[in-house]
């Protein structure tokens, strides 16, 4: 049996819709009461109740399973979440080891992210390689997700059968909430994105993301972390990919980074009076900001993991949110 935690967010349902497509039997996910299973209606998959902050829900989730996919999380720039985001991917990740151990799990795979590492200084390019310290981290995120793999990787050490992935700015299609990049693509598409700032990020496509993760099961070692990125894009490379992609013209104003820094007190006040999601915030600012450059080397030599072009995943990600009446 196959466990799925966070099993109708983005990763892992796309995770789950590689599993079905793969033919791998006894899917089971893990949905939060009360949660809306559009996501993965229609799969071959068994739905159980549960919540990774509820260890008794968890062991009844994972009893049997050969793995355990821990996917579920939370996202959040949002300076007022950053206690619910710890409390998530903190001890949510805390209760699902424990949960492993007294359930007797095979083997966990749990989603962290290049957050979790230190950044690099400009010029050197990010790998496995690089610290994970909590207290050098410049975001209530990163620093969630720096101390949630600690606690996988210090699990691993005492005997768990655990592998970490961490993926770049994930992107693609079946994102049906939707996250960040999945808005910034909408806003574009629909003709409302007013203008476009400066800057680079490196994205990967979720398909890729999800098949990392079965190869991690499959072949990764256990205490061991894999990056998985896909290419370095340029807030302009993104926008223009889109614009081709839905026939929309991007924005023609860009903006300073330096200058929507300085202003960027302002943004959520914007967004508020335009009732609209934040796509530009403090934190992505200096996300597109700062060093991009990361390598997915070892993941390639031991787990086969290859990134698919960047073109095709926005093509795909906009007639996918075509398809859904959201364009």
């Amino acid at each position: 049996m196959i466990v799925v935690t966070g099993a109708t967010g983005l990763v892992g349902n796309v995770l789950l819709r590689n599993l079905n497509a793969a033919g791998v039997p006894g899917l089971r996910a893990v949905v939060r009461r009360g949660s809306s299973t559009n996501a993965i209606a229609g799969l071959d998959v068994e739905i159980v109740e549960g919540d990774i902050l509820d260890r008794e829900s968890l062991v009844r989730a994972f009893r049997g399973a050969e793995v355990v996919y821990h996917v579920g999380g939370m996202v959040s720039m949002s300076a007022r979440k950053c206690d619910e985001m710890r409390r998530t991917n903190v001890e949510g990740t805390r209760t699902v080891l424990a949960a492993c151990r007294e359930a007797g799990v095979g083997r966990l795979v749990y989603t962290s992210s290049v957050h979790a590492f230190v950044k690099p200084p400009q010029g050197t390019c990010l790998s496995e390689t690089a610290a994970i310290d909590p207290g050098r981290t410049c975001a209530a995120y990163d620093h969630s997700k720096a101390e949630a793999t600690l606690l996988v990787l210090e699990a691993a050490r005492e005997g768990l059968d655990a592998v970490v992935v961490h993926p770049s700015g994930i992107i693609g299609p079946y994102d049906y909430r939707p996250s960040l990049t999945g808005a910034t693509i909408l806003a574009c598409a629909r003709g409302r994105l007013r203008a476009s700032v400066r800057g680079a990020y490196d994205f990967v496509d979720v398909r890729d993301v999800a098949q990392g993760l079965m190869a991690a099961a499959e072949r990764g070692r256990s205490g061991e972390g894999y990056l998985l990125t896909g290419h370095t894009i340029t807030v302009a490379d993104l926008l223009g990919a889109i614009a081709r992609a839905s026939g929309t013209p991007a924005p023609r104003l860009c903006l300073p980074l330096g200058f929507t820094k300085r202003v960027s007190f302002l943004i959520p006040v914007y967004y508020k009076l335009m009732r609209e999601q934040p796509l530009f915030t403090r934190y992505s600012l200096d996300v597109i900001s700062s060093n991009c450059s990361m390598t997915s080397q070892k993941a390639g030599r031991e787990l086969g993991f290859r990134a698919r072009p960047f073109q095709e995943t926005i093509e795909d990600t906009v007639n996918w949110f075509r398809e859904q009446g959201m364009l």
